[in-house]
């Protein structure tokens, strides 16, 4: 299987998704602004999606994905069958049990991660309310990571690219039609999550059953490799929770500022999300299996031209879209949000928080290609000993920053956390001998750099003021950033092309 290909395939459902993520969030701006519900709406939402990234998408994920290929390439199908059916039996227990205490604790886990909410109580009560209604999310969209795991290794990576348009089809038809039938309206949100998550374990049973590695209910701690990978996701857990333990305390920060600062960056994030999800996943995705594949059969030379691979996609696509996002990120916010109760405030608001996303861009998604370098070695501790000075350094940032840049300071540690942290990866996987470049770096990023300088002067000439796009009607704001978007690229891919950069010169097949 061609993986540039595979990575075309995945980015272009990603795409699909993302395009129907704005859409939906475009929606909630519009109905419902940025205020207290949406306020209480994306903490409610975030919980949850923190779990689901340290119980299944991270530490599972980064435990199990190597060992089942593993098994996969060595053993037979019968045991990997048993692995399967003993390692979702008991991450299904678990999750469960985290379901079931996030319910009940939900009072707790809002004092926890929105301290500044108890200086409003019906708010603090509504968020209360919607997090009790999301908290089964995470054990259906776990399941569902677990699914996207063994399909991707088994190089089906449409069907887990597919799954979460549906999520963003159950946002839009709850904020469309849904919303009227609630009090207060915001509670349709939190139930479409619910829903999303039933629906998105559904739609892949019938492709799992295709390859014949449907789960079944089957529990032993005997297993030799079920007991692999409860030693693996130990340090996993604890490098994942390293993240989202930075992602939870820049929440705190931003409920103490101005109401609306939570769904400021929530909107900005969004935006930096878009070029991290459609590149940065869909790498991570196609790198994972065929990494793990090279360790097993100790092919190092193909370890470190895949690793090659992926750093010279990241750079060319990453840096454009780094620079664009800061560059226009006025035009993008009132394009795509400014209208209803989302106003002009608003987008200048969320643009400062999108400027600080731009500028780590390139290290938020080099983490998730230069991490699985590590993953699928089976060594996590490496990462997770980078995480702890990413954290330290992310907080540190937060304390410097808060104070005159106010949210935008939160997002720019981010960012900056990220860089340091992909940087670590880079210097750790060089000093081993994991990594070798490629002949042909110092020529690749001197003609890229072209190509952006080229892209830059586009857009700055192309923009125009600030101030005319929060003022111009909704369709010419369209008609305008389409032009600004569609010329840009035309520009930037021109100018590449120009100086030799052709498809078929990162055409790469997936190790079988």
């Amino acid at each position: 299987m061609n993986l540039l290909k595979s990575l075309a395939t995945i980015s272009s459902l990603t795409l699909v998704s993302r395009i129907l993520a704005f859409v939906r969030d475009v929606l909630i701006a519009r109905i419902f602004g940025a205020g207290i519900a949406t306020d209480a709406f994306f903490v409610a939402f975030k919980l949850p999606n923190l779990l689901r990234r340290l119980f299944a998408e991270g530490a599972f994920s980064q435990a199990f994905v190597p060992i089942f290929g593993e098994y996969k390439n060595r053993r037979g199908h019968e045991e990997t069958q048993l692995l399967v059916d003993h390692v979702t039996t008991m991450l299904a227990l678990i999750l469960f049990v985290v379901t079931l205490v996030g319910i009940i604790a939900a009072p707790v886990f809002v004092f926890v991660s929105a301290p500044g909410f108890l200086k409003d109580m019906p708010k603090f009560d509504l968020t209360v309310q919607l997090l009790r209604i999301t908290t089964p999310y995470i054990f259906f969209i776990s399941l569902v990571a677990v699914a996207a795991g063994i399909l991707n290794t088994y190089n089906r990576f449409w069907v887990p690219a597919f799954a979460p348009i549906l999520l963003n089809i159950c946002f839009i038809g709850a904020a469309l039609w849904l919303a009227p039938y609630f009090d207060p309206p915001i509670l349709a949100l939190a139930w479409a999550v619910f829903v999303a998550g039933v629906v998105q374990l559904a739609f892949q049973v019938p492709f799992l059953k295709k390859i014949g590695m449907m789960p079944r209910i089957r529990f032993s701690l005997k297993d030799a490799g079920m007991r692999r990978v409860i030693r693996q996701m130990g340090p996993a857990v604890f490098g994942v929770s390293i993240a989202q333990i930075s992602l939870i305390i820049n929440t705190i920060f931003a409920s103490f500022l101005v109401a609306g600062s939570v769904s400021w960056l929530y909107y900005a994030d969004r935006l930096m999300e878009f070029p991290s999800g459609v590149l940065g996943v869909a790498l991570g995705s196609i790198l994972l299996p065929s990494l793990s594949k090279c360790h097993a059969d100790k092919n190092t030379a193909e370890y470190s031209r895949l690793l090659d691979w992926g750093l010279r996609l990241t750079i060319m696509m990453t840096l454009p879209a780094a620079l664009a996002l800061g560059m226009i990120a006025v035009p993008l916010l009132s394009t795509f949000f400014q209208r209803g109760a989302f106003d002009a405030h608003d987008v200048m608001m969320t643009s400062y928080a999108l400027v600080g996303y731009s500028v780590g861009l390139i290290g938020i998604i080099l983490v998730k290609i230069l991490a699985p370098g590590f993953y699928a070695r089976q060594d996590i501790r490496t990462p997770v000993k980078i995480g702890i000075v990413t954290l330290l350094a992310t907080q540190a940032m937060n304390a410097m920053f808060v104070g005159w840049l106010h949210h935008a300071g939160l997002a720019l540690s981010i960012g900056l956390a990220a860089c340091l942290n992909s940087s670590i990866l880079f210097y750790y996987l060089r000093k081993r001998g994991i990594y070798q470049p490629e002949p042909g770096w110092a020529k690749f990023f001197l003609k890229v750099a072209i190509a952006v300088v080229a892209l830059g002067i586009t857009l700055w000439l192309g923009m125009g003021s600030e101030q005319s796009w929060l003022t111009g009607s909704g369709w010419l704001r369209i008609l305008r950033l389409a032009g600004l978007v569609g010329g840009g690229v035309a520009v930037y891919f021109a100018v590449l092309a120009a100086l030799g950069f052709r498809p078929r010169h990162f055409s790469r097949h997936a190790i079988h």
